[in-house]
């Protein structure tokens, strides 16, 4: 069978994207995406994403990490499916979609044969944990440890550090998502992030953007009202715009937003 694919790349978080309207490709062969996604034997990728069709909604998003099991959401990933769906006149303009955690408003701005610039509605956020040392848990369409820290990140041992959390007691059955940040200024961080079934560090995971901006409002103190975070990750910026409700620290009308690139198209004997 001859797969054809694009690959797609948002701030560094790299896609294989399969238009799978027909429903052929075989879902259940973890061993087939998981050598799809490999860097050393196949296209190579953080993620294989297949557009579905669904009976209410533009399309359904169905995505896998790297290791070839389906997951949770992927931020980075929905835009860039956005943007291959209006690339192959799947969608037109702003549309929603259906992701695993729900409907999903897409809104792009640019040229969407080129660099398009995609703005992603993401799931509220009602409940957040808050522990000692400036760490936060909290799910944002993935479950995310975010943890603040004074150490400049750069110098961070990330996948060593993230493992030690990653694989505890607590998450080791479920997995979970560790970001380390640093606080720039009132609206603005840097993060690095490893992300759980590629189990290493991406150069950037919208749905880790988000947990940490909305995480930053809570330690900055922020009002009530709308708000934006600028967010610089290893591959890129982007932002996170929210409304926060500083009363019972929840979280509506949040966007996840920024660049959507197509790197290149082929095909595959799979």
């Amino acid at each position: 069978m001859q797969l054809n694919f694009y690959k797609y790349q948002g701030t560094g978080n790299d896609f294989i994207m399969v238009d799978d309207r027909h429903l052929t490709f075989p879902i259940d062969d973890i061993g087939l995406i998981a050598r799809l996604c490999d860097r050393k034997f196949g296209i190579g990728a953080d993620g294989l994403i297949l557009l579905q069709p669904h009976v209410s909604q533009s399309y359904f998003m169905k995505y896998y990490n790297s290791d070839g099991k389906e997951s949770s959401m992927c931020g980075n990933g929905g835009r860039c499916l956005a943007a291959f769906a209006l690339h192959m006149g799947i969608a037109v303009g702003k549309h929603s979609f259906m992701a695993i955690d729900g409907i999903h408003d897409a809104e792009p701005e640019g040229d969407i044969n080129k660099d398009v610039w995609i703005k992603l509605k993401m799931k509220d956020v009602e409940q957040i944990e808050i522990r000692e040392n400036n760490i936060f848990i909290l799910n944002t369409g993935s479950p995310h440890y975010v943890q603040f820290t004074a150490q400049n990140i750069d110098t961070l041992n990330i996948v060593a550090d993230a493992k030690s959390i990653r694989y505890n007691q607590e998450f080791t059955k479920e997995g979970i998502n560790v970001n380390f940040v640093n606080l720039i200024g009132i609206n603005e961080i840097s993060m690095r992030t490893y992300e759980r079934g590629v189990e290493d560090e991406t150069l950037s995971c919208g749905t880790g953007v988000t947990a940490a901006a909305l995480s930053s409002s809570m330690l900055n103190n922020l009002p009530n009202g709308l708000h934006t975070t600028n967010v610089i990750t290893p591959g890129g910026r982007l932002k996170v715009t929210f409304h926060y409700n500083a009363d019972n620290s929840t979280f509506n009308n949040v966007w996840l937003q920024g660049p959507a690139t197509q790197v290149f198209k082929g095909s595959v004997e799979i």
